[in-house]
């Protein structure tokens, strides 16, 4: 099984940036797609950004721009940069993973969230 741990999340300015940091740990043979969600009170849990085990990406549009996932294979981390940061995007992000089970089988895991507040 394998457990993330969000890290980063904090108070900002409008303008600012945070870089947000999911560390995957335990027993597993691998790891395939990661992806960042977030939650604002009262929303439903939206996809902010995607990346596969091979490095290609994909945005929300809504964080097009200004937002950069990546990941690094070899320490099971993947990571979010957050530039020109908006009030909007105030909300608990959660980090995602694809556990690679024996066979080629996947089961998604969730990290429990890292608060991102932009105000002034």
């Amino acid at each position: 099984q394998v457990q993330l741990v969000e890290s980063g999340g904090g108070l900002v300015q409008p303008g600012g940036s945070l870089r947000l940091t999911c560390a995957a740990s335990g027993r597993f043979f691998g790891i395939g797609t990661m992806a960042w969600y977030r939650q604002a009170p009262g929303k439903q849990r939206e996809w902010v950004a995607t990346i596969t085990s091979g490095g290609s990406t994909n945005y929300a549009d809504s964080v097009k721009g200004r937002f950069t996932i990546s990941r690094d294979n070899t320490k099971n981390t993947v990571f979010l940069q957050q530039n020109s940061l908006k009030p909007e995007d105030t909300a608990v992000y959660y980090c995602y993973a694809d556990e690679v089970r024996g066979g080629g089988g996947l089961y998604g895991r969730w990290g429990q969230g890292t608060q991102v507040t932009v105000s002034s």
